[in-house]
């Protein structure tokens, strides 16, 4: 690792550190001041965001779309914050904050047997906080994909390691790991939003949009029988903590078809945004690989072509 990386590192360890000792409520107060920044700059979270809730929700009146915007970023820059606390002390005191869980029966009996389970969890709400509860049921596999940032691999190692925690990351040498995981009996947590590479994924229905969609959660659950249930942790009003939900997978989520199989998927996280979408990742950029006939909606407009000469002049 260069000097400058090694600098770079363990300044975010100290900051992350430092914003880790903040009670919720504060932390939560400094979100609102980094979400009103956002929004009034354009960052490029703001600009996402408008694009995806605008294609997403087509309904909405200008006013309500830029409501939810707000409501967006400051979810976003929760979770950003929260995190601190989340990756730098023990999952026990992250813990503290689940104070509701909701479809606990879900995964009781996806598990029945002592079989391993996919659980599939959203970008929404803390998927981190999530995690840990999830390391918290019993012995957990999680895929991640690694940062842009070589050097904050190891803080993301780190913060969602624990007893009994396996981590993997999302590339095809995994999958053999994978599947010993299931046949283990171990949970396996996957991220099933994230745009997969051209080649690698399928086209499905996502909020009304084609959306390129992994078809790696799917195949795994065709291949090892293994049940899938869904899960987030969503955030709780005035700062109260979080509330843990399961639910079920949709019919056909192990489908051998795997554009039904995708369709499933999707219909899956649908179910689960449905349950507090302010709190889903509006900031990433979820339909930047479209399919054939569809533009890329985050790109700027093109101008019109310019007029022909005027013959006569």
């Amino acid at each position: 690792m260069s000097a400058l990386n090694a600098m770079g590192l363990g300044l975010a360890r100290l900051g992350l550190a430092a914003l880790g000792g903040l009670p919720l409520p504060l932390l939560h107060r400094l979100a609102a001041g980094l979400a009103g920044w956002s929004r009034r700059v354009g960052s490029r979270e703001a600009r996402v965001a408008r694009v995806n809730l605008a294609v997403c929700f087509p309904e909405l009146d200008e006013d309500a779309r830029e409501r939810r915007l707000r409501e967006v970023l400051w979810h976003t820059a929760c979770t950003v914050l929260e995190c601190a606390r989340i990756w730098t002390r023990p999952p026990v005191r992250s813990l503290d904050w689940v104070v509701e869980v909701e479809g606990m029966e879900h995964l009781e009996a996806a598990r029945a047997g002592g079989r391993g389970v996919i659980v599939a969890a959203p970008h929404l709400g803390n998927w981190e906080l999530f995690g840990h509860f999830l390391a918290a049921c019993g012995p957990l596999t999680i895929v991640y994909r690694r940062p842009q940032w070589a050097p904050a691999e190891s803080i993301l190692l780190q913060g969602r390691g624990g007893a009994g925690v396996e981590q993997l990351p999302a590339q095809p040498s995994s999958v053999r790991g994978m599947l010993r995981a299931l046949a283990q009996g171990r949970l396996l947590g996957i991220l099933p939003d994230q745009q997969p590479k051209l080649g690698e994924g399928v086209f499905a229905p996502f909020l009304g949009r084609p959306a390129l969609t992994m078809t790696l959660l799917s195949r795994l659950a065709a291949r090892s029988g293994a049940a899938v249930v869904f899960g987030f942790a969503r955030r709780l009003p005035a700062s109260r903590g979080f509330a843990v939900h399961f639910l079920p997978a949709p019919d056909g989520i192990d489908a051998d078809d795997p554009v039904l199989a995708a369709a499933a998927l999707n219909a899956g996280i649908e179910a689960c945004l449905a349950r507090a979408p302010a709190q889903y990742q509006w900031t990433y950029k979820r339909f930047s690989r479209p399919p054939p006939g569809l533009t890329n909606p985050y790109l700027p407009p093109r101008p019109p072509p310019a007029p022909p000469p005027d013959p006569g002049s």
